[in-house]
This record gives C-alpha cells, sequence and structure tokens, in this order.
C-alpha cells in the first residue's frame, strides 16, 4: 500500500491481487451497500471494484463514522471478520472495510470509504484529484 496526501487526506493505493479480487465478488452478503449505491464514488468507480483498473483501490483513507483512519490489514484479516483474507479495520469504534473500501454491515460507519477523482496518465502514473477523461 501507498500513501499519499491529496487536500489534507490520506489516500491510499493498493495493488489487489487476484485472489483479492475473487474475494470480493464472494463476500456481499455481509456489506451494507455492496453495489455502492451510496454516492461515495465518481461513477466511473461505481463497480464492484470501485476502481478504475480493478487491480488498483484508490481511497481516501478516513474512517466514514467519526474520520479516524482506518489500519490496512493485509493478512489475519479472517480474525475480524468470517471468510475475508484482508481489509481495513477502524480501531476506534470497530468499522470494518472489505479490499473495496466497502463498508460491513453492523458495523458504526454509515457508507463506504470515499473514492477520490481520479486519472491515469499512463500506465503506471494516476494522477489524484482529476477525473478520468479531464486528465
Amino acid at each position: 500500500m501507498l500513501r499519499v496526501e491529496w487536500r489534507g487526506k490520506p489516500v491510499w493505493i493498493v495493488r489487489r491481487t487476484d485472489q483479492v479480487l475473487q474475494n470480493l465478488d464472494a463476500i456481499g452478503g455481509q456489506l451494507r451497500d455492496p453495489n455502492s449505491e451510496e454516492p461515495q464514488q465518481p461513477a466511473y468507480a461505481q463497480n464492484p471494484y470501485r476502481s478504475i483498473k480493478d487491480e488498483y483501490f484508490i481511497a481516501v483513507g478516513l474512517c466514514t463514522h467519526l474520520g479516524c483512519s482506518p489500519t490496512y490489514l493485509p493478512k489475519a484479516f479472517e480474525q475480524q471478520v468470517s471468510g475475508v483474507e484482508s481489509g481495513f479495520f477502524c480501531p476506534c469504534h470497530g468499522s470494518k472495510f472489505d479490499m473495496a473500501g466497502r463498508v460491513f454491515a453492523g458495523v458504526p460507519a454509515p457508507l463506504n470509504l470515499v473514492i477520490p477523482p481520479h486519472s491515469y496518465v499512463d500506465d503506471s502514473t494516476v494522477l489524484i484529484g482529476v477525473d478520468e477523461g479531464a486528465a
């Protein structure tokens, strides 16, 4: 995971494996908003992976409950959420998010993590703050 700052907020860039992507499809029943129907992402990221490129997850690293910064747990998340290998956990009040930033049901956070506007300059460079197609 790479952490950068945008508008004074932490932004996470995480490269997801094929296994992580496959796991996202299997946990929809445990999530509060599995289809990302709440407007927490640009239209181009309203898809199962909440991203432009499936492999990369880009999100504002602030919990939607009270604005704490959740911890990235690349392994052993299964202790926190049944059947989920990795994700984000906010230790302040116990909110949990999957590797697409979707919030689990039954936790204090009301919404999925925010996906900032972003676009790819080339295959290996992302520009945070500029919508896809506007770069």
